[in-house]
């Protein structure tokens, strides 16, 4: 399966009491479909207490089964919380877009979308040699030479 069908199959799942486990969560959303994997990010913080972060992955098999845990799941009750369930975002890619280290002109994917080749430049500069006057805009000022005192015309 490749990442952007794995993250369509995934769902999001937050509002998580401290007491829930992968088990927990296996037995609540299997009911669903079959499921490939279930996340449930540690806190990472040295004073932590709680032994997870509050929220959960639950990738499934397939792509409906995700949008059927959402629609049965979402404002749910599990062990005294409301759960939010929801379709999962695939992670940001720290080396590009604003959060990056780098400027956003150096970026591939600004380049491939934004980048001019040698060939457009050239035909662009043969169009402008080719131009003539009369190509140009008509002044948008012409024929406002008399009008330069505000007010009535005096008779």
């Amino acid at each position: 399966m490749t990442d952007a069908a794995r993250w369509k199959a995934t769902v999001y799942v937050g509002g998580l009491a401290s007491l829930v486990t992968t088990v927990n969560l296996h037995d609540a959303f299997i009911p669903f479909g079959e499921i490939a994997d279930i996340t449930l990010p540690k806190n990472d913080a040295p004073n932590a207490t709680e032994p997870h972060r509050g929220f959960a992955y639950v990738e499934y098999e397939d792509a409906e089964d995700a949008k059927e845990a959402i629609d049965n799941m979402d404002q749910s009750e599990l062990f005294g919380r409301v759960l939010r369930v929801s379709a999962a975002k695939a992670p940001k890619n720290a080396e590009e877009g604003l959060g990056s280290k780098t400027a956003v002109w150096e970026q591939e994917s600004w380049l491939a979308e934004h980048a001019v080749s040698e060939e457009d430049r050239a035909a662009a500069a043969a169009e402008g040699a080719r131009g003539s006057i009369d190509d140009r805009p008509e002044d948008p000022m012409q024929g406002l030479e008399g009008l330069d005192v505000a007010g009535p015309k005096p008779e």
